[in-house]
């Protein structure tokens, strides 16, 4: 039997690829088991994630043929919602590398995802309501967060599938890249976050995810705790002296 999902490990980063692309990468229960445990994976070793699709698709939404057989019980269980959430709380970020169709369970699965890089045929938006239901996963309630609350409805209530132009445009994808490039550059973006202190960038994503009313302090207390570390003081020696020698060689 094919892995849903596969993950590739690295020291400071893992690939997870959705692995269904005969379905489109229809999001089933293996899927969402086996994101779990990559998540469990990245909770003990917390590194970037790159999530991407197989087959020049990311995801097509939900596997429809189970989910038409779920009923209360599987919607209160939140299953694709549990999920998702979990992959939103990592501590380090997560960058989602879309090609093609991204819609439904697939859209929310992206949404949930600190950062999307997309290809020119990224098609993404949630046809739920045509379908009997609502966009339960996260996108009711995120999308409006992302893109603002009349194009969030738009894509929630009138089925509007946004093209990857569109997407740029609304800020829902941070950058569009040809599909050879796709992964290239999702490890640059990587390098990038890998280049700042991992453990600064750890409570920074929690400190921006906090409520409102944990602020100041819990922007004060993660603070406390980066100012007692010694990368803080190697960095900023660093710096210091970067400066000095840039001083010098002005006079």
């Amino acid at each position: 039997m094919t892995d849903p999902v596969l993950v590739e490990e690295h020291a400071d980063r893992v690939v997870i690829r959705l692995n269904r692309p005969e379905v489109r990468n229809a999001i089933d229960l293996a899927t969402v088991e086996a994101l779990h445990e990559a998540c469990r994976t990245l909770e003990a070793t917390p590194r970037v994630a790159l999530l991407a699709g197989s087959g020049g698709t990311f995801a097509a939404g939900a596997d429809i043929a189970q989910l038409r057989e779920r009923r209360r019980e599987d919607a209160l269980a939140g299953i694709n919602s549990g999920i998702f959430e979990r992959i939103h709380k990592l501590p380090m970020p997560v960058i989602a590398l879309i090609d093609g169709y991204a819609l439904g369970g697939g859209a929310e699965l992206a949404y949930a995802c600190d950062f999307r890089i997309g290809t020119p045929t990224v098609r993404i938006g949630n046809p739920e309501p045509g379908l009997g239901i609502l966009a339960a996963a996260g996108a009711a309630w995120r999308l409006k967060e992302l893109v603002g609350e009349p194009l969030a409805k738009e894509i929630l209530l009138a089925g509007r599938v946004l093209d990857a132009d569109e997407a740029l445009s609304a800020r829902l994808l941070n950058e569009v890249v040809p599909a050879e490039e796709l992964d290239a550059a999702g490890h640059r973006l990587a390098d990038r976050i890998a280049g700042q202190a991992p453990l600064a960038v750890r409570l920074t994503k929690s400190v921006f995810h906090a409520p409102r009313d944990a602020h100041p302090l819990i922007d004060d207390v993660a603070q406390a705790v980066l100012f007692e570390t010694q990368e803080k003081h190697d960095r900023m020696t660093s710096f210091l002296e970067r400066r000095s020698r840039s001083d010098e060689e002005k006079r």
